[in-house]
């Protein structure tokens, strides 16, 4: 379950992709860290993620956990960014049998789910192909 307070700290991650990178040794963290893990190092400075990539791997899913059940069958995958940065999301606006590892996709801002009755419709970035 996603609070309000929650969400809302993570709208910098969740809508202009803003990572850190260390000033020390230049390891890029999504979302944000305050310790590097490479080197220990606590000074960083704010990067934009790139908004393309390719698909390093994927999977169907077919039986969704509550909040997605109108969504099955899915797609969710490992995209390497051209940056480096690995990320794992739903990758949408594409056939199951044109899904291929390889595949160029970009970052497109969706809706992910509504949280609740009358709760928070919840953005955030999904993948489609280029």
């Amino acid at each position: 379950m996603t609070t309000p307070s929650r969400y809302w700290r993570e709208i910098p991650q969740r809508y202009r992709l803003e990572a850190n990178k260390c000033k020390k040794c230049g390891f890029v963290f999504f979302p944000p860290r305050l310790i590097c893990s490479q080197c220990q190092n606590r000074k960083f400075e704010e990067t934009k993620l790139a908004e393309k990539g390719k698909v390093l791997t994927f999977t169907i899913i077919r039986v969704p956990p509550q909040q997605f059940v109108d969504q099955a069958p899915y797609a969710v995958g490992i995209v390497e960014l051209d940056d480096g940065v690995k990320l794992t999301g739903q990758i949408v606006d594409c056939d199951f049998e044109d899904l291929k590892i390889g595949k160029r996709v970009k970052i497109e801002f969706r809706k992910i789910f509504a949280e609740g009755e009358a709760g928070i419709l919840c953005y955030g970035y999904k993948f489609v192909p280029e």
